[in-house]
């Protein structure tokens, strides 16, 4: 029986090999205009262009002065000449550079979204940088072990039940996530 369905597959294969193509799919040309409509006069990126003006009408760096980020990561021990090794170790690594500018099509319309919730986040952020990073480390474990306990916890009888699994696992796993991150990079920062 299994000799019977692999060669059906193998001959499904060869005809689709010899199947006609439609012209539609087969000719992509670049046209001129596509690069006219994503950069101005000059050459500078209309998109950036965009983002830097929003970044400048709602006062995103006054409002990082005014909530006391900068002085609170003063006080941390986080300084530029701390984040130098991190720069350099992203020049090292060319292949983060490529994905960075390989993904910044798609990361580019999510920005402007991102100025407009910095403002509200500011004073979180404020409060995060004073966070020692073995603090984030054990809540990240907290989290994950807590994602694992949803999926114990939480019954999976009704579409509803696994639904609410989903959204536990996914919330506490990206918390858990993001706080493993965090408590690294700030560890690489702060040397602890």
């Amino acid at each position: 029986m299994k000799l019977q369905v692999l060669i059906g597959v193998l001959l499904a294969a060869t005809v689709s090999a010899f199947a006609p193509v439609s012209r539609h799919s087969m000719s992509t040309s670049l046209r001129s205009s596509t690069l006219a409509d994503e950069v101005d006069s000059i050459g500078n990126n209309i998109a950036i262009k965009n983002l830097l003006t929003e970044v400048e009408s709602s006062r995103l760096l006054t409002k990082v002065a005014q909530s006391g980020l900068l002085s609170k990561a003063q006080a941390a021990g986080l300084s530029l000449s701390k984040l130098e090794p991190l720069i350099a170790l992203a020049a090292q690594n060319k292949e983060v550079l490529i994905l960075v500018e390989a993904a910044t099509p798609e990361v580019l319309p999510i920005l402007p979204k991102l100025i407009q919730l910095a403002p509200p986040a500011l004073p979180l952020l404020a409060s995060a940088v004073s966070i020692p990073p073995s603090t984030l480390q054990a809540l990240g474990l907290a989290s994950f072990a807590a994602a694992a306990g949803a999926v114990i916890a939480i019954p999976d009888d009704t579409i509803l039940e696994v639904a609410g699994q989903t959204l536990a696992v996914g919330a506490l796993g990206a918390a858990g996530a993001a706080s493993i991150v965090g408590s690294v990079i700030l560890g690489k920062i702060f040397g602890k």
